[in-house]
């Protein structure tokens, strides 16, 4: 149900500059799950890369819709999003706290094409005009004398990876999204497993209303976004490594993002068998504690298992599988198991809402095919009730908001 869009907004100290995907620490900004209307269910998560390596990727304890970050760290580094209980996402912001004295100031936003930008090599806080070198996807592409390059009219042409130097060092680099359509994709993976013993395949693929043309691939690994990961709307790995672990989404030339799917490929022994994708509240699901056979290479569940969710031991199976007949919201989190081989990494498991609040798009567009006079007669209906309950026809729209004040 990706239809609900969001958006980010970032206010620095001063006004020149509205959003900026820099920080240098020490700074304050904010962070917020905007909703039209309620914002029941919405929490911010993160994906970042500085904790310890043992604990990098997702993290699960960074849960709440408004998040305050008084003095920035390079520890607050990461992309962050909002999801709703019913698993739908927001937008992804990619935020860097800078530990160095020269950080760029560019969008952390998309940018409309034929927009005007000014690019700004911002020595500490102050816009000191310190002559600059600006560089685009590593080339050198300008050189300032004030510190700021303006782009009169952006196009597609100037969207990439953004860095700048001056006397008192270098910035880190930083992407500009040019924006331009509006279509929508979804981020299918299959198997639809959120964990992979090495050299197993993997294929992922942008399901992509009307034309794919201008999504890609992206991912964030524990080593930070991968700017050299930018593939077309399909990719398959045919011998996975842990290095393949990490977020992946789609994304278009607007900066239109899909869900996100989180996976592992782990190099021990063990891994648990659990959805990567959100699951509907009612549907039966099976987890299960595989273990590759050494001889014959294949992945076994026969051993007896013992099952975590969030920390704590649930269940132990002989069979190696733990099913759940009916799944409610209370089923969601963090799960891991182990057997006499080993243990396996943790997965979140996401369950969203009934059936028809996430397949009503696919409805309307049936309905549309197969009579164009009841799909209008539904619409008017809906209005009407939403006029006559609420004294107006709201129109949601879900975000993601940065303050910097």
């Amino acid at each position: 149900y990706k239809h609900k869009l969001t958006s980010l907004t970032n206010f620095l100290h001063d006004d020149s500059a509205p959003n900026r995907s820099q920080f240098l620490e020490y700074m304050y900004f904010s962070l917020s799950c905007e909703v039209q209307g309620s914002s029941t269910g919405w929490r911010l998560k993160r994906y970042t890369a500085t904790v310890k390596p043992s604990e990098s990727g997702v993290d699960w304890g960074f849960n709440q819709s408004n998040y305050v970050i008084k003095t920035a760290k390079t520890s607050d580094s990461g992309v962050y999003w909002c999801e709703s209980g019913s698993g739908e996402h927001s937008n992804a912001v990619n935020i860097t706290v800078h530990g160095g004295a020269v950080i760029l100031e560019s969008p952390a936003l998309p940018v409309t094409e034929d927009d005007s930008v000014t690019l700004r090599c911002k020595y500490q806080a102050t816009p000191a005009e310190l002559t600059a070198d600006f560089y685009k996807d590593g080339s050198l592409i300008r050189t300032e004398t004030t510190g700021e390059m303006t782009i009169p009219a952006v196009s597609k042409s100037d969207e990439g990876l953004y860095k700048c130097n001056n006397s008192e060092g270098e910035s880190p680099a930083s992407w500009m999204t040019v924006k331009g359509d509006h279509s929508v994709s979804s981020l299918s993976i299959s198997p639809d497993k959120s964990q992979f013993l090495e050299y197993k395949s993997v294929s992922l693929s942008c399901e992509v209303q009307a034309s794919a043309a201008g999504w890609r691939l992206k991912r964030y690994t524990v080593t930070g976004v991968d700017w050299g990961f930018n593939h077309g709307s399909n990719y398959v790995i045919k011998t996975a490594k842990t290095s393949d672990s990490g977020v992946y989404w789609c994304e278009s030339r607007s900066g239109q993002c899909s869900n996100a799917v989180n996976f592992t490929v782990h190099g021990g022994a063990v891994i648990l068998e659990s959805p990567a994708l959100p699951v509907t509240e009612g549907d039966s699901v099976t987890l299960r504690c595989r273990h590759e056979d050494k001889k014959t290479k294949d992945t076994s569940s026969n051993l007896t298992a013992d099952f975590y969710k969030d920390g704590s031991l649930i269940r132990t199976e002989t069979t190696g599988e733990m099913t759940i007949p009916a799944v409610s919201k209370s089923n969601e989190g963090l799960y891991k198991c182990n057997n006499s081989e080993g243990e396996s990494p943790e997965s979140w498991m996401t369950v969203t809402g009934p059936v028809w609040s996430i397949s009503l798009p696919r409805l309307l567009c049936s309905l549309l095919v197969v009579s164009p006079y009841l799909l209008v007669t539904i619409v008017l209906l809906v209005k009407f009730r939403r006029r006559r309950a609420q004294g107006e026809d709201p129109q949601p729209l879900y975000g993601v908001y940065i303050y910097n004040l």
